[in-house]
C-alpha cells in the first residue's frame, strides 16, 4: 500500500470499525480466553488486519504504519482481544522480522501474526535478572546441531507457547556481553521441561523452563553468532515498547477510566482527596501516551526502539503502582479479594494484583532510571568491576 489518502483513511478506518464491532463485541464483559484470542487475531489476518506493516509474502497485512496507527486506535476503543500475545506479537515478531533469514520469515511469520503459534522469551535465569548478561545457560555447536544446557525463570507463557527466543552464552571465554548468542526454540523439543509458577492473584502466566541436552538445528540461530547481546538489548527495548506503549495509539487513560468507575460505584467520586488522586493519574497516563506516540513515531522512522521504551515503561510502572494505592483508598481489601462470578470486579483485582511485577517485568524500575540516566541524561555509568574480564574468570552464579 502507499501512502494513504484522506478518502482512502475514513475508508480503511471504517473498515477497522466494522471489523471489530463484529468481533470484539462477542467478548463481553469477561476477559477473553486464549481460543478466542486465537479466533479474534486469525480473523484479522483473513481481513488484512493482523501484522498490518509486515510483507504479504510473510503473511503480513503488507500496509503502512499509518494504516498500524488507524488500526491501533480503533481497537483503543473496545475491550483488548489479544492480551496473550503482547510478547508474541510485541517482541518476537519484530525481532524475527528484523533479523531473522528469510527462510526463518517464511517458515514462522504468518503463523505467528495469524495467532495460530504463540511465542515466549526466555532471557532472565535465577543468577541473571538485572545483569542479564551474567546468565549462564550455555549453546555448544556439536556438528549441524546446537546443544542447550541451562534454566531460565520468570518465562510469561512458556507453558501456552509453541515457539520461544532463548539467549545463550556460545563463547564464555569472551567477556561476559559478547559471548552470547540468539536461537528459535522449539518448546516442544526433547529436554525442554516447564514448570508453571503459581502466583498471587491464582493465574500461572510466568514459568520456570529447564533445558537439558536440547538439541537445537544449527540454522536456527537468530542474527549473526556471538551477537546475541546486541539483539537482546534490541529485544528487551521492544518489551519496553510494548509494556509502557500498549493501547490505542492515541492519547488515552484506561487506568483513570477504570478508577473513575470504580469511585462511582462506591460514591467516592465527590470526594476532594479521591478526585486529586484521579487527575494525577489522568495526568501521568496523558504523558505516558505522548511517551509512546514519539515511540512509535521512531519506530515508523524506520528504528530500533530506543531509551524512549525505558521512559514509557517506568511510566507505566509508577501508574501501576500509583492505582494500587488509589484502588485500596476507593475500595479498601475489596480491590485485592473479589466474587468470581463478578466479572468487571475480578478484572480491576487482577490489576490491582499484577501491579507488583510491574515494576520488575522488562526490567525493574532501577534499570530503566539507570539507562534514561546513561543515553538521556549523560550521566555517567556505573563502575562495571568485571569490564574486561572473560566471563568464565568472572564470579557469578554457580562460578561464584
Amino acid at each position: 500500500m502507499s501512502t494513504m489518502t484522506e478518502q482512502e483513511a475514513t475508508e480503511f478506518r471504517q473498515k477497522c470499525v466494522d471489523f471489530m464491532d463484529t468481533y470484539a463485541a462477542k467478548s463481553g464483559k469477561a476477559m477473553p480466553g486464549i481460543d478466542d484470542q486465537k479466533a479474534f487475531l486469525a480473523a484479522a489476518a483473513g481481513a488484512g488486519l493482523a501484522g498490518i506493516p509486515y510483507a504479504e509474502e510473510f503473511g503480513g497485512g503488507g500496509g503502512t504504519l499509518a494504516h498500524e496507527k488507524i488500526w491501533r486506535e480503533v481497537k483503543g476503543n473496545y475491550r483488548m482481544m489479544d492480551t496473550e500475545f503482547i510478547i508474541s506479537h510485541g517482541m518476537c515478531l519484530p525481532m524475527v522480522n528484523e533479523y531473522g533469514t528469510d527462510e526463518q520469515k517464511k517458515a514462522y511469520l504468518a503463523d505467528m501474526i495469524s495467532g495460530k503459534t504463540m511465542w515466549c522469551q526466555m532471557f532472565s535465569e535465577p543468577g541473571a535478572g538485572s545483569d542479564v548478561a551474567s546468565l549462564q545457560s550455555k549453546a555448544e555447536l556439536d556438528g549441524d546441531e546446537w546443544i542447550l544446557n541451562g534454566q531460565k525463570v520468570w518465562t510469561t507463557l512458556a507453558h501456552k507457547s509453541q515457539y520461544g527466543i532463548v539467549v545463550a552464552r556460545t563463547d564464555p571465554e569472551q567477556v561476559k556481553h559478547a559471548g552470547l548468542s540468539m536461537f528459535i526454540l522449539d518448546m516442544a523439543a526433547p529436554g525442554v521441561e516447564i514448570r508453571p509458577i503459581h502466583q498471587i492473584d491464582g493465574g500461572s502466566h510466568f514459568n520456570e523452563v529447564f533445558f537439558s541436552d536440547v538439541r537445537i538445528p544449527k540454522d536456527h540461530l537468530l542474527g549473526e553468532y556471538n551477537a546475541g547481546w546486541k539483539l537482546a538489548t534490541a529485544m528487551l527495548m521492544y518489551e519496553r515498547v510494548a509494556i509502557g506503549g500498549a493501547g490505542s495509539g492515541k492519547i488515552n487513560q484506561p487506568t483513570f477510566k477504570l478508577l473513575k468507575s470504580a469511585a462511582e460505584e462506591s460514591g467516592k467520586l465527590q470526594d476532594r482527596v479521591v478526585r486529586d488522586q484521579l487527575m494525577k493519574i489522568y495526568s501521568m497516563e496523558t504523558t505516558k501516551s505522548m511517551v509512546a506516540m514519539r515511540n512509535r513515531a521512531e519506530q515508523k522512522a524506520g528504528k530500533t526502539p530506543g531509551p524512549g521504551g525505558s521512559l514509557g515503561k517506568l511510566f507505566g510502572s509508577n501508574i501501576a503502582w500509583k492505582m494500587r494505592e488509589i484502588a485500596l483508598e476507593i475500595a479498601g481489601m475489596s480491590s485485592i479479594a473479589w466474587d468470581p462470578a463478578d466479572a468487571s470486579g475480578a478484572e480491576r483485582q487482577r490489576i490491582v494484583l499484577n501491579s507488583f511485577q510491574s515494576s520488575i517485568a522488562g526490567g525493574t524500575d532501577e534499570i530503566q532510571r539507570n539507562i534514561i540516566g546513561d543515553r538521556v541524561l549523560g550521566l555517567p555509568r556505573d563502575i562495571a568491576v568485571d569490564k574486561g574480564v572473560p566471563f568464565n574468570q568472572t564470579k557469578v552464579g554457580t562460578q561464584a
